[in-house]
């Protein structure tokens, strides 16, 4: 019997063995497959959900020297706002809805035509875009002011107007392209050079677009938005005259200039279209005209391209 047991007991024995054997044998192919599978599942995964990278677009595609850059911006969450930088200086960058922002560019007169390397940081990446501003030909004008209308203006004039320019409200008011401020005859466009009296004003260029209309016609805002500015030439305004500073939003503003006559307030809220006043010729003028003035961040760029293409 004990011979019988232990042939038993051997027998189970050899029969746990092999199974552990088995399993040994079980789990090292399937490691060996986890092995050589992996990159293969990896790679897949990775096709399936890849990271996004950032989206960058910058209109219009060939800008010259006056134009306005518009930098759209395409993130993976609308939760962190991306930032934009341009020759060291940061310009904020606004939602327009679907995870997109868009940041506003000036160019100007004074600066140098080229390379500009427009930085932006969303999503924890950085893009850098290379974008060519082509040079553009200003035309050159002599203006002789007569006594009385040639005043260099004074500092309270010119901080009231500053601080006007600086506001960037963050609401969008203005809805697609801008309108004409006035149906006069155009006599002086933006971005001309001038020799005042004889003087050539070396920091200076056109900032906007003068328009001939008849004394009294109708001024309209180009675009809606809320009145912020309102001096008048009795109250120390002697170089912008009677003047309306419409801002739109987002750091983009509209300045009507040499008004004979202010029909707001300041803290009106504007239609486009809507009258504002009335053309004359107040402050630095030489003839009844409307000057009109369109700045973004500060900065006078042209009014044309807002108002034949429109900028949203």
């Amino acid at each position: 019997m004990t011979a019988t047991a232990n042939r038993a007991n051997w027998g189970q024995s050899a029969k746990i063995v092999a199974s552990a054997i088995w399993e040994c044998r079980l789990l090292k192919a399937n490691i060996n497959r986890a092995i050589l599978t992996g990159p293969i599942v990896a790679s897949i995964l990775s096709l399936v959900s890849p990271v996004q990278a950032l989206q960058v677009q910058v209109t219009p595609p060939n800008p010259e020297l006056g134009d306005t850059l518009s930098v759209i911006i395409q993130v993976n969450s609308s939760s962190a706002t991306p930032t934009v930088s341009v020759l060291q200086k940061n310009y904020p960058a606004f939602p327009i809805g679907n995870n997109r922002f868009r940041a506003l560019l000036p160019t100007t007169p004074l600066e140098k035509p080229g390379a500009r390397v427009v930085q932006v940081s969303g999503d924890g990446q950085v893009q850098k875009l290379n974008v060519q501003v082509r040079d553009r030909d200003f035309p050159t004008q002599s203006i002789w002011l007569p006594p009385g209308k040639d005043s260099e203006g004074t500092d309270a004039e010119f901080d009231r107007v500053d601080a006007f320019k600086a506001l960037v409200t963050p609401q969008k008011f203005w809805d697609g392209k801008l309108l004409r401020p006035n149906s006069g005859e155009i006599t002086t466009i933006y971005g001309v050079r001038r020799y005042y009296n004889g003087v050539f004003a070396k920091d200076y260029y056109h900032r906007g677009v003068d328009y001939a209309g008849a004394y009294g016609s109708p001024v309209v805002a180009p675009a809606a938005g809320r009145v912020s500015l309102v001096g008048r030439e009795s109250q120390g305004f002697k170089i912008h005259g009677n003047v309306v500073g419409i801002d739109h939003g987002q750091g983009v503003a509209s300045i009507l200039m040499h008004l004979s006559r202010i029909d707001v307030k300041e803290g009106d809220f504007v239609k486009a279209g809507q009258v504002i006043g009335a053309l004359g010729s107040t402050g630095a003028s030489t003839g009844p005209h409307l000057h009109w003035g369109l700045y973004v961040h500060g900065q006078s760029v042209d009014p044309v391209p807002w108002r034949l293409q429109g900028v949203e």
